[in-house]
């Protein structure tokens, strides 16, 4: 029996053009009336996708790739944690060093470094989307470096892209510093349309952090074991919570190595309601 239902949202719920099909509204809410806990289970730090959080009546919301577990019915903060400094100002020497951009990601607010390229101003153009919350703030600065100096903020995960390989770059990271790095590529079918344009990402957060550790942490936090849990998704930063999960699930139009290790993969793709055909087939309303 499924008692909680997690789920990334770009590319799973919410399609490439900022739509939601209307059966995954639908979906969402036989969950909520079936007192089913669901759970927003994102890459995206909590500022960025609140409003939504609202508007898809989500219990739980797991954010910033698992850094950050909140209870979005009560507001009380689960879960937390960050890159130290040390941390931080590892990666952004090696990234200067090889002409990167960078961008963080802190409790309120994006910072990039002397312009919005890649995910940044992915960001920037959702904040459009009635989907997401406007507050956030973007700021863009000359040096990142010195702004973290002189304002001290808590920074949730850091971003480095580029236009190439970042194998490399990310060995580099892995060699000075104990912390996670996930590669995020976005080639050819995977081009980000929102921005048009094709990139790869590292995706760079504490030691351990990743939207599987986070489910595991919530399952326990609720008393709900692994094989009680559906786990819904369409990108490599949701493979181990999909791989590890009791009814793991890639969308149709999910990267290729997720639907090798899922229990199901979908007919329909996310602007046909791939989630909500997942729902529907596993939960019985």
């Amino acid at each position: 029996m499924i008692k909680l239902v997690a789920s990334d949202l770009d590319g799973t719920i919410i399609s490439k053009d900022n739509t939601i099909f209307e059966n995954n509204i639908k979906a969402i809410n036989d969950i909520n009336n079936k007192k089913i806990d669901f759970v927003i289970c994102t890459g995206k730090t909590y500022p960025i996708i609140k409003g939504t959080c609202s508007k898809f009546n989500a219990s739980y919301g797991i954010f910033g790739n698992g850094n950050q577990i909140i209870n979005l019915k009560t507001g009380e903060e689960i879960y937390k944690k960050l890159l130290t400094d040390s941390e931080i100002n590892s990666c952004i020497d090696i990234a200067k060093s090889h002409n990167l951009h960078i961008h963080i990601y802190t409790e309120n607010e994006i910072i990039s470094e002397k312009e919005l390229k890649y995910m940044d101003l992915r960001n920037y153009k959702l904040q459009q989307n009635k989907y997401f919350d406007s507050s956030l703030g973007i700021t863009t600065v000359q040096d990142i470096k010195q702004y973290l100096l002189f304002n001290k903020v808590n920074v949730y995960k850091l971003i480095i892209s580029s236009d190439s390989d970042l194998s490399d770059i990310k060995n580099e990271i892995l060699n000075k510093e104990d912390i996670s790095v996930t590669t995020i590529k976005k080639f050819g079918k995977y081009k980000d349309d929102v921005i048009d344009k094709e990139y790869e990402y590292l995706d760079i957060t504490p030691k351990n952090i990743n939207k599987d550790t986070a489910l595991k942490i919530l399952g326990n936090y609720l008393n709900i074991n692994n094989d009680e849990i559906m786990a819904i998704g369409d990108n490599l930063n949701d493979l181990d919570m999909v791989k590890n999960s009791g009814i793991g699930v890639a969308v149709a139009n999910a990267y290729d190595e997720l639907k090798q290790v899922a229990k199901y993969t979908t007919q329909s793709p996310v602007e046909a309601g791939g989630f909500a055909e997942a729902v529907y087939k596993f939960i019985e309303f």
